[in-house]
């Protein structure tokens, strides 16, 4: 299945190759972008989601701040880790190495599947709720997180590799 999935992207693969990036950019640039994203958003993301939950009985303006960075930001962040998790597939694609045998490639589909699916139990469920939701969306926030950073170990494993 890993051969017909590259088979698959190879054109698109191709048409990037055809930009003759230097090598370095193309093996290193998706890690350096993902890295500023889950650095810089995601630490701040989960900052504020938690600052949004815990502050509420103490102060409840900051809380409410917090709570609105969290709204505003962590969309973004996760569009940029799904384009990122498609650029870093095209990467292997265009280094020939195969797709599906690296636990990176595992971890950055659960990632992108527990951030996708955290956000849409918020976008549907929050109103309505009486707040077990919201604990629910808290902790697998935090879990993706913890991902993000098992999932950067195995691509830094991968790149010092290929």
């Amino acid at each position: 299945m890993s051969e017909s999935l590259s088979a698959l992207l190879e054109p698109i693969a191709a048409w990037f190759r055809s930009f003759n990036m230097p090598e370095p950019i193309v093996h290193w640039g998706h890690p350096l972008m993902m890295g500023i994203v889950i650095v810089a958003m995601g630490s701040f993301v989960g900052w504020s989601g938690w600052r949004g939950r815990t502050m509420i009985d103490t102060d409840k303006e900051a809380a409410l701040k917090s709570r609105a960075d969290h709204r505003k930001l962590a969309p973004l962040m996760t569009l940029f880790i799904t384009l990122g998790y498609t650029g870093g597939i095209l990467s292997l694609v265009m280094q020939g190495h195969p797709i599906l045998q690296s636990p990176h490639f595992w971890t950055g589909s659960a990632l992108v599947l527990v951030l996708w699916s955290n956000g849409l139990m918020a976008f549907l469920g929050f109103s309505k709720d009486d707040g077990s939701l919201r604990t629910v969306h808290a902790y697998l926030g935090s879990a993706a997180l913890v991902l993000m950073v098992v999932h950067a170990l195995f691509g830094l494993k991968l790149g010092l590799s290929i």
